[in-house]
């Protein structure tokens, strides 16, 4: 409740005569008529100080009858007095235009005279502490008494220039009992406050909202906040707002959510708050923060008064494509096309509109589905992974127009992608935010566990991610969300983990989010890390297999047993098999984060699991670069033919290099370099890639399963078709038959049949024996990563010769893969 200075010396109603009881008072500019009971009265008009405009005000003191007609009822208002009395507060709009405001009083339970109630008041707008004065000489207070009317009760009548608005009325109620003066005041033992030409407002929806009305409300939530200043900005240009109100704890306040709302026809652009959690700060000293719940950004970093921009969506439809479908390619917005090898204008560079220009590309690769690293606004001294916002794509993603541009651009992209086949998936980050987010700002101790880490175990934060994510799918037909850090979002107030995260099972069953694809990634941006858990799925969440990824590169090289390689191929039993199954894998063998393929194979580093193939860094020597063409060629073969989703990371395709960096700031990551692409080694790279991804669909009933394969559809041999020596670490090489089902095959609801997949990870060539095709069929080489492009991949397939007939041997070289399949013999 606003609060006013006890000491504050009272004027009389009327400013030059000085006279106490009148029927109508009013104050204007300077003294020229007087009207007591039809009367005229002197009138005077004082400009106030500091206001949004040149406004003025008049006050009506209390009458027996009516001064000026009402047109509309606005809001109505009840107190309850610290005596057990009641006081009603009707605002209503007059037909000149004005606000009128009806101050009833009643059952006071005075012992002495009603006729010596007086009301002291005063207005405020940004600071309830610090009212506005009429004129440089008051203190802005005044004194207005009560009058009985028609009914008997006390009653008194002010009336306001609507220029004035919005503000608010502060008051309590003064007598005298025995020569002693008593101020009444609320039963919270405050004075009563109520706004004029602002709305008490509603809690819900948070953010900014419109009414069928018209009126705009707005609701932000803060439980520790002691005052919350609603900043209302005319030109977003200005750092300084141009109207700010410091909302009422009884007026504005519901529960934790501070709310009001105001007609469409106050002409003001943008908005944010000022918020005080502590004693010492004063609210109007504290910084203007971003609405959490902003839709539409200002080039203020602040929210914009308006409605999300309509988009036509019409024709869109979404590809609900099945887990074991996808074939995922992750990239940066801006550094995908913000190159001038893109060959793209200054408008459409480095944009949505830039990641629809190259549909192409992906078409190329065979991906049905794009990871768009975070998109929201962030940090940009740390990167995308270090958020201030949750509800509106980054402006410098859009062209220029600001975030209504930005906001058309993001859906055209994915209308045009949708049409073309292939998803758009967001990468999200919900375990912290920068280091200078509005909800710290708002409310540190509910948003926040520790510095900027958010407290994904409190309500309120789970209700802005889920409305967040919500938002995402309805408004922009996102097709599903990658939670990097998401082992952050299973702990508990103490930070414990959580069997049954409230925040995970509520995506998991969410009517709309249950619905997309959800994914957990457990890599923590903040001590760039990766925190390997159990998590919890509920048979909905698949996860980014970063298991996978470590015994890939610890086979390739010569650091893993075969039985993890083997594991990994099969769809990371250990991790999927109870309740999900391998399309729940997401595999990948590079990130965004750590080493490049070309990198992976160039330098040698432990934390990076990779082998240098001989020589660090860049090299002429051919021995060396034959081996690492070799094994960038089988970490990508590996992540095509294992069950699961393949995810190839931006700039693998072209040999884009960190030299060796490994994690880099974002200040110093490379755009993708589009003339890359024309190099040899991005022709025979993306050729094969797009290859593999044309083979994992057409062997589909063995590389994209949504079950594990049975045991009957698998064999696992050494060298001469023995068992492989399991957990032997010398032992390098691993062959493995994959077998079609005779009914599928009876019913010739497949045209291919068995795959014969070996890997050599060793130094030495091994000669291997491969089991004989089935009756009528014949082995055909489909890659063979050891041999020079373009031999060393096949759509065709090369028939395989028997050198003795009824045995055939495949010589497999060191640090290779080959694929053999059978095919018909009139095929």
């Amino acid at each position: 409740m606003a609060m006013l200075s006890s000491s504050s010396a009272t004027q009389p109603p009327c400013l030059t005569c000085g006279a106490v009881k009148l029927s109508s008072l009013i104050f204007t500019d300077r003294c020229r008529s007087r009207r007591v009971l039809g009367r005229s009265v002197d009138l005077k008009e004082v400009a106030i100080k500091g206001t949004y405009r040149s406004n003025r005000i008049r006050v009506l003191a209390a009458s027996t009858f009516p001064v000026t007609q009402t047109v509309e009822k606005l809001s109505t208002y009840s107190f309850r007095t610290e005596t057990g009395g009641c006081v009603k507060v009707v605002i209503t709009k007059l037909k000149n235009g004005k606000y009128g405001v009806n101050i009833e009083a009643s059952s006071l339970q005075l012992s002495g005279n009603d006729d010596d109630v007086v009301m002291s008041w005063g207005i405020f707008r940004s600071d309830s502490a610090s009212l506005m004065p009429l004129q440089s000489s008051d203190s802005g207070i005044f004194e207005t008494p009560f009058v009985n009317n028609l009914s008997n009760k006390l009653t008194v009548e002010l009336e306001f220039d609507a220029s004035l608005a919005p503000f608010y009325v502060s008051f309590l109620l003064k007598t005298s009992l025995n020569d002693e003066k008593i101020e009444i005041r609320s039963h919270r033992k405050t004075k009563f406050c109520f706004p004029v030409g602002l709305k008490s407002g509603h809690p819900a929806p948070l953010g900014v909202s419109f009414s069928a009305d018209g009126s705009i409300n707005f609701a932000l939530f803060s439980r520790n906040a002691k005052n919350v200043i609603l900043c209302l900005f005319d030109d977003s240009s200005k750092e300084e707002p141009a109207l700010e109100i410091d909302l009422d704890h009884y007026v504005n306040r519901s529960g934790d959510i501070w709310h009001a709302s105001m007609g469409s026809d106050m002409k003001f652009v943008s908005y944010g708050y000022r918020c005080r959690n502590d004693a010492q700060n004063k609210p109007r000293l504290s910084s203007v923060v971003l609405d959490p719940y902003s839709k539409v950004i200002g080039e203020n970093f602040l929210g914009e008064i308006c409605k999300e921009p309509t988009f036509d969506w019409s024709g869109d439809i979404r590809p609900n494509l099945s887990m074991e479908k996808l074939m995922v390619y992750r990239l940066n917005v801006m550094d995908f096309t913000r190159d001038t090898s893109s060959n793209l204008s200054d408008g459409i560079g480095g944009t949505f509109s830039g990641v629809a220009e190259k549909l192409h590309h992906f078409k190329d690769l065979g991906v049905n589905a794009i990871l768009l690293e975070p998109i929201v606004p962030f940090d940009k001294q740390k990167g995308p992974y270090f958020p201030f916002h949750f509800f509106s794509p980054q402006n410098s993603y859009g062209p220029p127009g600001g975030s209504i541009s930005t906001i058309k651009s993001m859906k055209e992209m994915v209308k045009r992608l949708h049409t073309n086949g292939i998803e758009v998936l967001l990468e999200v980050v919900f375990s912290h935010t920068c280091e200078d987010a509005s909800l710290i700002n708002i409310d540190k101790p509910s948003y926040c566990s520790d510095k900027n880490t958010l407290n994904c175990a409190h309500p309120v934060v789970q209700q802005l991610i889920l409305d967040s994510l919500r938002h995402w799918v309805i408004e922009y037909h996102i097709d599903g969300f990658c939670f990097i850090n998401a082992s952050s979002m299973i702990r508990g107030f103490k930070g414990e983990n959580l069997s049954r995260p409230p925040l995970i099972e509520a995506i998991a069953f969410d009517p709309i989010l249950s619905k997309t694809k959800i994914i957990a990634d457990s890599f923590d941006p903040i001590h760039k890390s990766v925190k390997e858990i159990q998590f919890p799925h509920w048979k909905r969440w698949a996860e980014m297999n970063t298991k996978f990824c470590s015994d890939a590169r610890n086979y390739l090289r010569g650091e893993s047993l075969l039985s993890d390689l083997a594991t990994r191929l099969c769809g990371s039993g250990d991790i999927f098999l109870h309740g999900r199954g391998p399309a729940f894998s997401f595999n990948f063998v590079t990130t965004n984060h750590g080493f490049s393929l070309v990198d992976l194979v160039s330098f040698s580093k432990t934390t990076e699991l990779s082998w240098n193939c001989g020589e660090e860094g860049a090299t002429k020597n051919k021995s060396v670069l034959e081996t690492r063409l070799k094994q960038i060629r089988n970490f990508l073969f590996i992540l095509y033919i294992s069950l699961g989703v393949p995810v190839i990371n931006m700039g693998d395709e072209c040999g884009q290099s960190s030299g060796g960096k490994g994690y880099l700031k974002y200040s110093d990551r490379k755009p993708f370099n589009w003339k890359a692409l024309e190099t040899g080694f991005a022709t025979q790279t993306t050729q094969f890639i797009s290859f593999l991804s044309a083979l994992k669909i057409r062997r589909s009933d063995l590389f994209q399963s949504n079950e594990f394969l049975k045991v009957e559809n698998i064999d696992w041999y050494g060298p001469n078709l023995t068992p492989p020596d399991w957990e032997d670490p010398t032992s390098k090489f691993l062959a493995m038959s994959l077998k079609v089902d005779q009914a599928d095959e009876a019913n010739k609801k497949l045209l291919t049949g068995d795959l014969f997949v070996a890997f050599n990870g060793g130094d030495e060539p091994v000669s291997v024996t491969v089991p004989l095709p089935r009756s009528d069929m014949v082995w055909v080489r489909l890659v063979d990563t050891s041999l020079p492009s373009p031999r060393f991949f096949s759509v065709t397939g090369e028939p395989v010769v028997e050198t003795i007939p009824g045995s055939l041997t495949y010589e497999v070289a060191p640090h290779s893969c080959v694929l053999l399949e059978s095919r018909s013999v009139d095929r």
